[in-house]
């Protein structure tokens, strides 16, 4: 699956990259280091503000680290739905002789599930918490990715991460996502975004777990547009714009049951 980002979505990661740098870079500055206008930067950080990931200051701004909650917070949040999720999800895929999986408040949902299975399978993952719930069956070898370890997500990330998983061609690739809309998958985390976007790349189909608070959101990094190869297991129907677009992107929506 090929990834594909817009001038303005490089060029916001480039600011954000920036300002973790240098906090006290100003409008002017950004612009000329990027070489587009004051009016561009400024219209690309009040984006950026609206998606959480930066606060204005007087004629600059600064990263907003805490764009969404941490992953323990988000364990306790909609729980009964991402247990729906995850056990649709397990049901479907707990076959699959490999599986490349990405972390989160669903996806460890999922792995509980999931490693109930009497089925060998061997497991790819960047996600500690991911890799610790799946170790507890022998059935399940778990390959644990290096990189930068990120605390927040409990996350490798970095270039390391990225070669590693290009290593790998895995028939699935299970992610969740902190946005869905009429473009496709985001992720609001920019190391996690180019992990699973790496990720949806190497695999022949890729499947997201999330939630319908997710729904008409629209995070960071766009991970990938709806398409063909595209099947989001969720708990709820989308609403009629997301589903349309779905449809024309000729990804699948699977609707999970509640769990008893």
């Amino acid at each position: 699956m090929k990834v594909v980002r817009s001038r303005k979505e490089v060029r916001q990661h480039r600011i954000l990259a920036a300002l973790e740098a240098n906090p006290a870079l100003r409008v002017t500055q950004l612009a000329d280091e990027l070489a587009v206008s004051a009016e561009t930067i400024r219209r690309d950080l009040d984006e950026l503000v609206q998606l959480g990931q930066v606060n204005r200051t007087h004629g600059g701004a600064v990263r907003n680290n805490r764009s969404e909650p941490a992953l323990n917070e988000r364990l306790a949040i909609n729980v009964p739905e991402r247990r729906a999720i995850a056990r649709a999800a397990a049901e479907r895929h707990a076959g699959a002789g490999a599986l490349l999986l990405g972390g989160g408040a669903t996806m460890t949902h999922f792995a509980r599930e999931l490693r109930l299975t009497d089925q060998r399978m061997t497991v790819v993952t960047p996600a500690y918490a991911i890799a610790a719930e799946l170790a507890a069956n022998p059935l399940i070898e778990v390959m644990v990715l290096p990189g930068i370890f990120e605390p927040q997500e409990g996350l490798a990330c970095g270039p390391e991460t990225i070669r590693a998983i290009s290593r790998y061609r895995a028939p699935v690739a299970i992610i969740g996502a902190s946005g869905l809309d009429d473009e496709g998958i985001s992720e609001a985390m920019l190391s996690a975004g180019e992990v699973y976007a790496a990720m949806l790349e190497q695999s022949h189909e890729g499947v997201i777990l999330a939630d319908h608070s997710k729904f008409g959101q629209r995070a960071l990094v766009l991970l990938h547009r709806w398409s063909t190869g595209l099947t989001l297991i969720t708990d709820r129907q989308p609403p009629r714009d997301l589903a349309a677009a779905m449809r024309e992107g000729g990804s699948d929506c699977v609707v999970a049951p509640p769990v008893g």
